[in-house]
């Protein structure tokens, strides 16, 4: 599933392709928003905001298009009108004069009215948002500190989207590492100081993952290791997806382990031995 990063770089797709032109064409592959297709025909798309890990389409005439990608959703924008080569399912396709916005495969789609968005039940259970620029680092710390979250394991807490929305498995594990702790603790468990670097890691790796196209690792090591040829998937991150590999920072074998059916990644040395 795309995390909060990847979720905001569609956004910003969808919406330099087809915001503020006229709609000519729309196509939408479920029955009940069929009625939209004549409808939307000739409005004008207004914004693309992202909320969480979903995306609000609105439209001028107070009609905001909810989409979710959930696990296999996608956007693909066209800027000459032809359809993307894709085996992918097509569930909706906004046309202009000269791009066109197509999402495949989602699930998740409907239309909200200005004030039905805050109140929809997936956008009002949704915690601050760690790429939005307006979250701030005391905003983050405080969910940190919260009551509702401090007795929580942190391998299921950071999936959660009502505690911080936008992170995902493999932010998951990067901010873990760069805060040095322990994926079998919870918040209560933590250091003053722990808590301090998990909430200013929250900000950080997203919001670099966001400008970077999805990387984690500081920009000067990613460098050094393009230049002696690695291949993405190990510049990408510091311990996501790189099991049995040595640590960046210590050079230590970076492990994996399974929690509530999926993976993490840590360094023993960093996240267990050192506490």
């Amino acid at each position: 599933m795309p995390e909060g990063p990847e979720i905001w770089r569609a956004a910003d797709q969808i919406n330099n392709a087809i915001a503020g032109k006229q709609i000519t064409k729309l196509f939408f592959a479920f029955d009940e928003l069929k009625k939209y297709e004549n409808e939307l025909e000739g409005s004008v798309v207004t914004s693309v905001t992202p909320r969480g890990k979903a995306i609000i389409t609105a439209f001028h005439n107070e009609l905001n298009l909810y989409t979710h990608n959930q696990l296999y959703g996608k956007w693909m924008i066209s800027g000459n009108g032809e359809k993307p080569d894709t085996n992918r399912s097509l569930r909706v396709a906004i046309h202009t004069g000269d791009a066109s916005a197509y999402l495949y495969s989602a699930s998740e789609i409907e239309f909200l009215k200005d004030g039905e968005i805050e109140s929809h039940p997936y956008i009002k259970k949704l915690g601050p948002d760690v790429v939005d620029p307006d979250t701030t680092y005391e905003e983050v710390c405080k969910r940190y500190e919260d009551d509702r979250f401090k007795n929580r394991k942190l391998t299921t807490l950071l999936l959660d989207q009502g505690f911080l929305s936008g992170v995902g498995n493999y932010l998951r594990s990067e901010i873990l590492f760069y805060a040095k702790v322990d994926p079998d603790l919870r918040p209560k468990d933590c250091s003053e100081e722990q808590i301090k670097d998990l909430a200013h890691y929250s900000l950080e790796l997203s919001r670099r993952s966001y400008k970077t196209g999805g990387i984690t690792t500081a920009p000067e090591l990613t460098e050094a290791l393009k230049r002696e040829g690695a291949a993405r998937k190990q510049y990408r991150h510091y311990a996501y997806g790189r099991t049995g590999n040595p640590c960046y920072k210590c050079g230590r074998e970076i492990k994996e382990m399974k929690t509530g059916g999926r993976k993490i990644y840590f360094c023993e040395n960093r996240q267990k031995e050192n506490e």
